[in-house]
């Protein structure tokens, strides 16, 4: 029964960490490396014009809303004195800007910070209904019949018709009766609406679609423009240049349909320009920034919501019980023996401060000195407390002078004996010292030797910048360590010390 409860709970703490660890990989994106990038792209939206004397002046443009594929981060708007306001329904989003009064040069910026991810947000419009025969003009109605008539017989279904539709009008030699249709919708942003225009006619639902490809360093004058059509199932998306279907790569929407258009009241001389640029960010802050988009708190709650000086104590807290777990291993599977249980762990955290050789040789100074001084303190015969709080205090002092000699000397790297734990320092001196006594020089020199085995193997492990970035973005994973531990708790077999030291035996 014991069995069988110790295993559903090392199954369940497991699959507690390693389930939230998933999450927030697949889900917010953390990364699993230290100082892991991403590309972002950064788009600005630059609006300038010349108000004009003694009026009020209201700027609408239409701002991104959940694109396909791609994330906006974060936003920012630009606008000396200028109120503004968000607006977002059904058509899509739009900034508004507004002023009583301005004079002169007027600038605006709209900047946006997109991330493109895997995620395709799957199309959540209702299925549109059929739209009613326009009026075209008189002119225009003959030849508009003709193309539709045309296509819908080089055509066997919705989007095979509007991409018939689409090659005739972008035809080399066009019809002499489609000229005229051509020049009145040639530029192209008329032309997706013209196409649209068009097959309104045929009352085959579709809408205009514009947005931005993604190039590093470009500049463009407008959004560029394209047709989707419904199929009676989804939107399928069209050029309008050749009829072919699909969107290139890194092209993000900007605005779905045409009910939200950029406009200037009160101005003169108006001109919008985009500009793309790429750029690298770290992907835990874009993961914080999805987190927040995604309506999950969990990273509120994270060890990134500390101040810095805070985040900087627990990275090395969280290597603490992964170095006890190297413990757990020397100890009771391998079979070394140490000074005290975490006596190896608080020493090698000592090691992260002043490296591994300096450390090793600025910890056996103060032993071996310790160990001269707690000789003379036993011939006192002193009771246990009055004897430890002797040996705690030679031991500071030694600390001290050690650093004032090496400091003299030009030894930099002996200040940092300071950051030695005294107490543990205090107890391997008596420990050892007992050592000696009890069972003589050499087990005393083993455990001291397995002990900074131990602290050796700790702060090579506990060095780890992958390990460390794992456990402070991951603490959860710490629950694995634990269900981990727990196992190794009840093993009672045999050591690999002791298998060596009775193998005579087992050949037997």
């Amino acid at each position: 029964m014991r069995q069988l409860h110790l295993l559903f709970l090392t199954l369940l703490l497991c699959a507690i960490g390693l389930g939230l660890a998933a999450y927030k990989v697949d889900t917010l994106g953390l990364p699993l490396t230290a100082s892991a990038q991403t590309e972002v792209w950064n788009v600005e939206a630059r609006i300038s014009f010349k108000a004009k004397p003694d009026s009020g002046v209201k700027v609408s443009l239409p701002l991104p809303f959940n694109p396909s594929g791609y994330t906006v981060l974060n936003e920012d708007f630009v606008g000396a004195n200028y109120g503004l306001a968000t607006e977002q329904d059904e058509g899509g989003r739009v900034a508004l800007w507004a002023k009583r009064r301005a004079q002169g040069k007027q600038l605006l910026f709209y900047r946006a910070v997109i991330f493109e991810n895997e995620e395709k947000i799957a199309d959540s419009s209702k299925i549109p209904s059929y739209p009613a025969v326009p009026d075209y003009p008189e002119h225009f109605l003959p030849v508009i019949q003709g193309l539709l008539d045309k296509s819908r017989q080089q055509s066997a279904d919705t989007l095979s018709f509007a991409q018939q539709v689409i090659q005739q009008l972008n035809a080399t030699a066009p019809a002499p009766e489609l000229k005229l249709l051509i020049e009145h919708i040639n530029t192209s942003k008329n032309l997706a609406k013209g196409i649209s225009w068009i097959l309104a006619g045929a009352r085959v639902p579709a809408r205009v679609i514009q947005g931005l490809r993604l190039h590093d360093g470009k500049r463009y004058s407008e959004l560029e423009a394209w047709v989707q059509v419904h199929d009676g199932k989804q939107w399928r998306t069209l050029n309008t240049k050749d009829g072919q279907e699909g969107l290139p790569t890194n092209f993000v929407i900007w605005q779905i349909g045409d009910q939200k258009t950029f406009s200037v009241e009160g101005g003169t001389e108006i001109s919008l320009q985009f500009s793309v640029a790429k750029a690298l960010r770290e992907l835990v802050d874009v993961a914080e920034s999805r987190a927040i988009l995604k309506g999950s708190r969990i990273m509120e709650f994270s060890l990134y919501s500390l101040p810095v000086q805070t985040q900087n104590v627990y990275k090395v807290l969280l290597m603490i019980p992964l170095g006890a777990f190297v413990v757990v291993l020397m100890r009771n599977l391998i079979g070394v023996k140490t000074f005290g249980t975490f006596m190896p762990v608080l020493i090698a955290l000592a090691f992260r401060e002043t490296e591994l050789v300096w450390g090793l040789a600025l910890f056996c100074l103060i032993v071996g000195l310790g160990l001269l001084l707690r000789a003379y303190v036993e011939q006192l015969k002193l009771l246990l407390i009055p004897r430890l709080a002797s040996v705690l205090t030679m031991v500071v002092l030694l600390m001290a002078g050690t650093s004032v000699v090496m400091h003299k000397l030009g030894l930099e790297m002996g200040l940092s004996v300071a950051l030695f734990p005294m107490v543990i320092m205090t107890m391997t001196i008596e420990r050892m010292s007992l050592t000696w006594e009890e069972a003589g020089p050499v087990e005393a020199f083993k455990q001291g030797a397995g002990s900074l085995l131990v602290a050796t193997i700790g702060y090579l492990v506990m060095n780890i910048d992958e390990l460390q970035h794992l456990l402070f973005v991951f603490p959860e994973l710490l629950l694995v360590v634990l269900a981990v531990t727990i196992l190794f708790g009840r093993y009672s077999g045999y050591r690999l010390t002791e298998l060596w030291r009775f193998r005579a035996l087992a050949k037997r």
